[in-house]
């Protein structure tokens, strides 16, 4: 598997409201094709209610089609909330062969107890970024048990994120423990004395264009380096921030096209490497 290294260019929390435009948002809203392409995967998907404590998580889950018991995929949606984009990429996920579970982490805080669907693009992101940090490691938790119980479980939890939930994806390696890795997509890292809990290989994902977040991987490197942690990034050259949501856009530019597809064949392999 490691032969595919020679593809990848060398290098290598919460995020903030303001660090968004409307422009941002709006694109990531308009996701018709993220969702005609969903609907025609032939994989079982479903929704499910998570239950912990008083809280009830919409969980979005997808079964690979396969003839044995799978390791499991927590996925962390981004910032927007758990779109249609970030349905498709679970689904794509279970296409590789793993059972992927996503939890809406804005459920029952919409009007009327909705869920992301019940927010404009705009209040998701306001949501999102005044989440309690306890209370989502709460829901991660809940909806990762859940999907280790599952009758095609093996047993076996990796945890994914992508942009705030990069962040998040980090930050939950260091609360939980048994995870075979975590794969953080361009997400800010937790604080160093965090780090030193974490007990599995983290993998990141970075953009070349995405300053604010990429400035943060050498330092990231020095202190998981010093905790005696695994941490292996790697930035992609003309990357902007979303490009594994942008690079697969029909107007997808061609260094975030390419970043895309490099960090996707990247990301299958260190599942297989890790499972």
């Amino acid at each position: 598997m490691k032969r595919f290294a020679s593809l990848f260019l060398s290098g290598a929390s919460l995020v903030a409201i303001a660090f968004f435009s409307p422009m941002a948002a709006r694109n990531a809203a308009g996701q018709e094709w993220a969702a005609a392409k969903l609907e025609k995967s032939p994989r079982h998907r479903e929704w499910v209610k998570v239950r912990h404590g008083r809280r009830v998580v919409d969980t979005f889950v997808v079964y690979p089609q396969a003839s044995d018991k799978r390791p499991v995929v927590l996925v962390v949606h981004e910032i927007f909330g758990l779109t249609d984009w970030a349905q498709l990429v679970a689904d794509e996920i279970a296409a590789q062969g793993y059972i992927a579970v996503e939890p809406d982490l804005l459920s029952g805080m919409g009007p009327h107890g909705g869920r992301t669907t019940s927010f404009t693009q705009e209040q998701a992101i306001e949501a999102v970024s005044k989440l309690n940090p306890e209370q989502i490691t709460a829901d991660l938790n809940a909806a990762a048990d859940y999907a280790l119980k599952l009758p095609s479980s093996n047993g076996k939890l990796f945890v994914a994120g992508f942009c705030w939930g990069g962040g998040q994806s980090f930050r939950y390696a260091t609360n939980r423990h048994g995870l075979k890795a975590a794969f953080v997509f361009y997400g800010t890292p937790p604080s160093a004395g965090a780090i030193r809990r974490i007990s599995a290989p983290v993998y990141g994902f970075y953009g070349g264009d995405d300053e604010r977040v990429t400035a943060t991987v050498p330092e990231t490197k020095k202190e998981m380096n010093a905790a005696g942690k695994k941490y292996e990034a790697v930035i992609y050259k003309g990357a902007g921030h979303g490009f594994m949501r942008a690079g697969e856009a029909p107007d997808a530019n061609p260094a975030n096209a390419a970043a895309r597809k490099q960090a996707w064949v990247r990301f299958k392999v260190l599942l297989e490497e890790n499972d």
